[in-house]
């Protein structure tokens, strides 16, 4: 594997008439491409199986641990790790004015996360056999991506943003003590949600960067002649420590009042963060917001598990769905929108999608969040939820399709944005 541009682009006709599995194609020319087709596919492929099989009593796959290890990890591991190496495979290059990956290094680490679904939605057949598989795979891929980046995150503009490297150093860790303790017939729900909380911490990591992009945007073009908007790391750093802190707690101690209280304070580290983005009208306009409301979902998630934790209820498992569902859905749906089009060389699209699928996306966090304190209505709530997650993400694939796979209107190759 490694970290190069083509030595001799294809030329735009060349690109256009190849087959999609050449790696002249326009789908190899930035990892982006097919990570993010893998992400919006998976979106909508596992929570319609999610959804019958709460619904319709579908079977799930038998896989080690159980139908909602499958859940989970497919949610985490499935849909979120092919967003996170598309994300990271395009920003820290762009970030760091290093060269991204090739189409041969793309394709390989691909072939990774398709082994690692294959390996983990057969371990309840094939057994042992295939859980190696997939354990292999997703620690090959992210393994392989903390490789690649690293040389770029060494360098004198990658000191910045070194924070990457380590959170996919994490994410490599967790998912070996998943492994290990599926492996040895242990039940490893608690590995999946120390993955949560590291996701939590990505994305804020990822927001830093890109927030500062996207609303400083927005006030220049609002006019109003405000100082630009700063993601200050003091208050990111605060939230992030909160965040691990819970985290950790929770992995040694589930259940436990630390816990509780380490969640109301990620919860109120998460709402002072969010005040530096208390811009005022720019902060109204519709990408500034939809990034805004990701911050929100953190904040309400954790102090729902806080609260619950604390004082008892049902809020466990409401919060812990606007972490995954709220948070994690709107990030990657709002990171789509964004690098989806800019790392195509296309514009922003101001169309009213855009904003209608991100207000799917939260209302399924919602209503997946209330059936827990609605227990006579859960199987409604839960149909409801799914159904508005699917159509936002399939909304967000036939629009953002397209793009990823053809030959850039620019005529250039590469993941320039």
């Amino acid at each position: 594997m490694n970290l190069s541009t083509a030595p001799h682009p294809p030329t735009a006709a060349t690109a256009a008439s190849a087959a999609w599995h050449q790696s002249v194609h326009p789908l190899w020319m930035c990892a982006m491409r097919p990570f993010f087709l893998l992400t919006m596919g998976s979106a909508v492929l596992l929570i319609a199986l999610w959804s019958a099989v709460l619904a319709l009593g579908l079977p799930p796959p038998p896989v080690a641990g159980g139908a909602l290890v499958w859940h989970a990890h497919e949610l985490l591991l499935g849909f979120g790790l092919a967003a996170v190496a598309g994300f990271v495979l395009t920003a820290v290059p762009e970030f760091t004015n290093t060269a991204s990956a090739s189409p041969r290094t793309a394709r390989q680490l691909v072939l990774l996360w398709l082994l690692g679904r294959a390996g983990f939605w057969l371990s309840g057949v094939a057994g042992s056999l295939a859980l190696a598989l997939a354990a292999l795979a997703h620690l090959g891929l992210l393994g392989g991506l903390l490789a690649l980046l690293w040389p770029a995150l060494r360098t004198v503009a990658g000191q910045r943003h070194r924070a990457f490297g380590w959170a996919l150093a994490g994410l490599f860790v967790l998912v070996a003590g998943f492994y290990v303790d599926a492996l040895r017939g242990a039940y490893p729900m608690r590995w999946l949600l120390a993955l949560l909380g590291m996701v939590m911490v990505l994305i804020i990591v990822a927001m830093s960067r890109i927030s500062m992009r996207i609303v400083n945007n927005a006030i220049d073009a609002a006019g109003e002649g405000r100082e630009p908007y700063l993601a200050r790391p003091p208050r990111r750093n605060l939230a992030i420590l909160c965040i691990a802190l819970f985290t950790v707690a929770e992995f040694l101690e589930p259940g436990g009042r630390t816990s509780g209280w380490l969640a109301c304070s990620a919860a109120a580290a998460l709402c002072n963060l969010m005040g530096d983005w208390h811009v005022g009208r720019p902060l109204l306009r519709r990408l500034p917001l939809m990034l805004y409301v990701v911050y929100a979902c953190m904040a309400l998630g954790y102090a729902l598990i806080g609260s619950a934790l604390l004082a008892g209820g049902p809020g466990v498992d409401a919060g812990r769905h606007l972490l995954s569902v709220g948070a994690i859905g709107l990030s990657i749906y709002t990171v789509i929108c964004i690098a989806g089009r800019a790392h195509c060389g296309y514009p922003s699209d101001e169309r009213p999608w855009v904003a209608r699928g991100a207000m799917l996306i939260l209302a399924g966090a919602v209503l997946r969040a209330s059936a827990a304190f609605v227990p006579d209505a859960v199987v409604a709530l839960q149909s409801l939820a799914g159904l508005s997650w699917v159509t936002a993400f399939g909304l967000l694939c036939w629009r953002i399709a397209p793009v990823l796979w053809c030959v850039r209107p620019d005529g250039l190759w590469g993941c320039r944005g």
